[in-house]
């Protein structure tokens, strides 16, 4: 079968469909959050095994957010309902995860503050460029998602002695990557308000409106 001809002589590609394999697994990760919320609250904190099968459900959940957007991109599986459920889902994992945790005691309230409140203010700078383009994910960027998901399973879990005294670390890693990653995010934002195709062609719009009113 021949594929149709874009406007600009290039074969278009057939849209994916809704129903996907990338799709079916933000689908999951967004079910898998109440799970891991509820067996956590089971646990209140001191039940070993509902912390362990909290741990569990948290950890499975963010492996699929590791292959959602590769299998998305690789395949052409790229959806509207992608886009917008992939970080929504994310954001609900982690967020779930930090407000159980403060919540029973496990952790301390600023940490679940400042990360929530630097997730919830990037997914603001997101709507506030979005006419002007999307900021990659950086290296920074992974690093955070890796040192946030570490640091929360290892929260978790009941873990003895020196191996649980390691927790507080990796969650201050994950802290100080969290918040200087916010801040170059918003530096990204700000020079991307300013250099966009879209911003240049405003600029130069108002110079020559400018240029005619001065003659």
């Amino acid at each position: 079968m021949i594929e149709p001809a874009a406007a600009d002589g290039s074969l278009e590609r057939p849209a994916p469909p809704l129903v996907n394999i990338a799709n079916a697994l933000t689908v999951a990760r967004i079910v898998l959050v109440p799970v891991m919320a509820a067996m956590l609250i089971a646990s209140d904190g001191t039940d070993s095994t509902w912390r362990i099968a909290a741990c569990v459900a948290f950890c499975v959940a963010s492996v699929t957010d590791l292959y959602d957007g590769k299998l998305a991109r690789s395949r052409n599986l790229v959806t509207a309902f992608g886009q917008v459920a992939d970080p929504i889902a994310d954001k609900a994992l982690t967020g779930a995860a930090l407000l159980g945790m403060s919540w029973l005691g496990l952790l301390p309230w600023w940490v679940t503050v400042l990360m929530l409140t630097r997730e919830i203010g990037v997914t603001l700078l997101r709507f506030w460029v979005i006419r002007h383009g999307v900021i990659p994910a950086s290296r920074g960027g992974k690093l955070k998602t890796l040192l946030q998901s570490l640091a929360i399973a290892w929260y978790l879990l009941p873990l003895p002695g020196v191996l649980g005294e390691l927790g507080p670390w990796i969650m201050g890693a994950a802290v100080i990557v969290t918040m200087v990653t916010g801040v170059d995010y918003v530096m990204r934002a700000l020079t991307l308000r300013r250099t966009s195709p879209r911003a240049l062609a405003r600029r130069a719009a108002r110079e020559k409106l400018s240029a005619r009113d001065e003659t």
